[in-house]
This record gives C-alpha cells, sequence and structure tokens, in this order.
C-alpha cells in the first residue's frame, strides 16, 4: 500500500466519522425530544432544543467532513481540478456552517457573547481571588 491509498483510507474513515457524528446526533436529539414530550414539556422549549442539538451535529459532522475532503485532495497527487472542486466543496461547506451557527446560536461564530468572553466557563466565574468558590 502507498502513501496516496494510505491518505485515501484516512480521508474515508473521517468521513465516515463526519457522517457517523450526524446520524448519531439526529438520533440522539430525536431521542431527547420524544422523551421532552411524554410529560409534556412546553412544546416550544423541546423544539429549540431539538434544533440546537441537530445543528451542533451537524457542524460538528460536516468539520470531519471539511477535513476528510482536504486530506484526500491535497495528501493524493493535487490537480488545479481537483483543488478547484475542494475549494468550491469547502466554500459550500462553510457558508452552511456560518449559516447553522447563526441558527443555534443567534449569532455568528466571530460575535461574542455580551457581558463575558466566549472562552471562560462557567465554573471559573464563579470563583474567588482565592480560587475558592
Amino acid at each position: 500500500m502507498d502513501f496516496n491509498d494510505v491518505m485515501e483510507n484516512i480521508g474515508r474513515a473521517i468521513d465516515a466519522v463526519g457522517v457517523a457524528v450526524i446520524v448519531l446526533g439526529a438520533v440522539l436529539a430525536c431521542a431527547v425530544f420524544l422523551k421532552r414530550q411524554f410529560p409534556r414539556a412546553p412544546a416550544l422549549d423541546s423544539y429549540r432544543e431539538l434544533r440546537q442539538t441537530l445543528g451542533r451535529s451537524l457542524l460538528l459532522g460536516l468539520e470531519f467532513l471539511v477535513a476528510g475532503d482536504i486530506i484526500r485532495t491535497v495528501a493524493a497527487t493535487p490537480t488545479f481540478r481537483s483543488v478547484g472542486v475542494l475549494a468550491i466543496i469547502v466554500l459550500v461547506r462553510t457558508f452552511l456552517s456560518f449559516s447553522l451557527e447563526l441558527e443555534v446560536t443567534g449569532r455568528w461564530p466571530w460575535e461574542r457573547k455580551e457581558g463575558r468572553s466566549p472562552q471562560v466557563p462557567e465554573a471559573a466565574l464563579s470563583l474567588k481571588a482565592d480560587g475558592k468558590r
């Protein structure tokens, strides 16, 4: 097995992970939605949670799919045609990712959440200066 075959297989494996993330995320989102419907949780809240969970799994799955495309195209003997096709695929998937991010969070990926940095976890905000809660 030569280098191109190995890279092709790695790219396919990463694609498979991306598809699995999307499928498992969809199944999980639907299961949580149905579970919330039995105690008759507010339908709008359940619907929003379904969309957010599904959107997050789609975003993560798309990231894996883009990575698989990049590995297969760049690691194999790249031609102008294959790089052009890759560029179009990445542009479309990036647009989808941005659209899904806006759908899920209500803001663009580069916008900060008001009041705090997006990198600070909630537990860190509750610590006092001496490191105790």
